[in-house]
C-alpha cells in the first residue's frame, strides 16, 4: 500500500471550503426560505460530508474498492432517508378512528 502525501495547502483549502459551508449553514438558518429550510440544510450537510470523506478519510487517493464501498454506504444512506422521509410525509393520509 502506497502512502500519499497531501500538501498542507490542500488541507487549508479544505478548511476554507468547510468554513464557507459553515457560513452557508448559518445564513440558510436565518434566511426566509419557507419550506426549503430542510432541503437546503441537508444539501449543505451532504456537501460537508463529501468533503470530509474525500480528504480527511483519504478516499480521494484510495483504491477503487474503497470507492465502491464508500459509494455503497452513501447509496444505502440515501435509500434509508428516502423511505424515512416518505413515511413521515404520508403519516396523516389515513384516518384512524380513536385518534
Amino acid at each position: 500500500m502506497s502512502q500519499h502525501i497531501i500538501p498542507v495547502r490542500t488541507y487549508l483549502i479544505v478548511f476554507g471550503v468547510l468554513m464557507g459551508l459553515l457560513v452557508a449553514t448559518v445564513a440558510g438558518a436565518y434566511a426566509p426560505l419557507g419550506h426549503f429550510h430542510l432541503a437546503i440544510a441537508l444539501l449543505i450537510a451532504g456537501l460537508k460530508a463529501v468533503v470530509i470523506v474525500l480528504y480527511f478519510m483519504h478516499v480521494r487517493y484510495s483504491s477503487r474498492l474503497t470507492w465502491v464501498f464508500s459509494s455503497a454506504a452513501i447509496l444505502w444512506l440515501a435509500i434509508m432517508l428516502f423511505y424515512s422521509i416518505g413515511d413521515y410525509v404520508t403519516r396523516g393520509w389515513l384516518d384512524i378512528e380513536g385518534k
